[in-house]
């Protein structure tokens, strides 16, 4: 029976970092968690513990600092093919890379004469984020959010659902619909303005949320989707992982008070999860772009 060393991959994880664009009177924060993962010939570390070929995992960490200085970091896409070509085309033990970074919203305070040039206040739990893996000249990107928080008072709907043992849940025709969008999206190329896109694929992910009169989150979801491949054809596919936020109506019965669809009680657990994938027929698949990447099917 032979044993030898299968798929493999090192590097530094959640890597964080802060950088303030001081070109102007009015700075700018960008502040982002970077995974840097490498792939190649490092056989020989692992079997006998030969180093000579292994890039140091602080190497990669001080690499972020580096390449932030020298060019700032711009769109989060683009600073990860920076990392990827640094790395891929830098070594030749190097084969392969894959970059993962998310960045963290920041908002400027307003004061009394406007907003203010350096003082910021955190976002909302809101991320937007970049995984490029590269292989040789090949670069794949998928850009992605997540930590998107939206909900419907009305215009939701969930019934038909077959009454088989153990079901309790009472169909409705008017209920909240609440989830947390965590939505990455593969792009067909990489000559692409990063910010724009990712700004109108959020106005759309919103759009359709908004306006399908949703019978399930499905439905929603994929509506989302759908839009998005519309809007964009230079998106291959979009993937999504959407948990149902529940809210129950609350009985107010026994208290002598009835409850028109306006006191709800919010369970944060269990819930319910869709997840999917929406993608073109005509687009070939790209399975390990998305290697490494959790919770999505």
């Amino acid at each position: 029976m032979g044993i030898s060393l299968g798929d493999n991959q090192y590097g530094k994880a959640e890597v964080r970092m802060v950088h303030v664009d001081r070109s102007g009177p009015r700075h700018r924060i960008t502040d982002v968690t970077v995974t840097s993962l490498l792939r190649g010939e490092f056989a020989a570390t692992h079997e006998t513990g030969d180093n000579s070929a292994v890039i140091a995992t602080d190497t990669q960490k001080n690499t972020v600092y580096a390449l932030a200085r020298l060019g700032g970091v711009g769109a989060v896409e683009d600073f990860a093919l920076r990392m990827a070509r640094h790395f891929v085309d830098g070594f030749e033990q190097v084969t392969g890379a894959r970059q993962e970074v998310e960045q963290h919203g920041w908002e400027r305070i307003v004061t009394s004469g406007g907003e203010h040039d350096h003082a910021f206040t955190r976002g909302s739990g809101e991320t937007r984020t970049a995984v490029v893996t590269k292989t040789g000249d090949e670069e794949i990107v998928v850009s992605g959010i997540s930590g998107l928080v939206v909900l419907k008072s009305t215009g939701s709907e969930f019934h038909g659902f077959p009454d088989v043992p153990y079901t309790s849940l009472v169909e409705t025709d008017d209920r909240i619909l609440a989830t947390e969008v965590t939505a990455r999206w593969r792009h067909l190329g990489t000559d692409v303005d990063w910010d724009a896109v990712h700004a109108d694929v959020r106005r759309v992910l919103l759009d359709r949320f908004a306006l399908t009169h949703s019978l399930s989150l499905q439905q929603t979801l994929y509506a989302m989707g759908r839009g998005v491949l519309e809007a964009h054809p230079g998106i291959a596919e979009i993937r999504f992982s959407m948990p149902n936020r529940h809210h129950f109506l609350v009985d107010l019965e026994k208290w002598g008070l009835d409850n028109p669809h306006e006191v709800w009680f919010a369970a944060d657990r269990p819930y319910g999860l869709i997840e999917a994938a929406v993608v073109r027929d005509d687009v070939p698949p790209a399975d390990h772009a998305w290697a490494g990447i959790a919770g999505f099917v």
